[in-house]
């Protein structure tokens, strides 16, 4: 194999990796919207909020692996971000909160980025 078809392989795969990402991310923004406009039974809203947490808890051990590629203050700024979107996820499912906009505006502008 040459060095281009292995770089053009590598290539495409992280491609692939970031549109699975992004298919995470939309399924995820898609039940907090469900939760925003109400349209959940007790069992979805926890079920999704898990489900976003549990997203962003495999993003944070990805990131904090040291053979990521992404540059060490990237990564950083996104772990940040995931912590803060794991706490928030947890204050909605306790219902200490009820303002879901701010986690569907984070993980849409993740998404976006990706």
């Amino acid at each position: 194999m040459t060095f281009e078809a292995y770089e053009a392989v590598v290539d495409e795969s992280g491609y692939e990796a970031r549109s699975r990402e992004r298919q995470a991310l939309t399924l995820g923004i898609d039940r907090l919207e469900r939760i925003q406009k109400g349209r959940f039974s007790a069992e979805d809203l926890v079920e999704s909020l898990l489900y976003v947490r549990r997203l962003w808890t495999i993003f944070i051990e990805d990131l904090a692996h040291p053979e990521n590629g992404l540059p060490d203050k990237l990564r950083a700024d996104i772990i940040s971000i995931g912590l803060w979107v794991v706490k928030e996820a947890d204050r909605l499912r306790e219902q200490r909160s009820n303002d879901v906009e701010q986690l569907i505006e984070i993980n849409r502008l993740i998404r976006d980025a990706l």
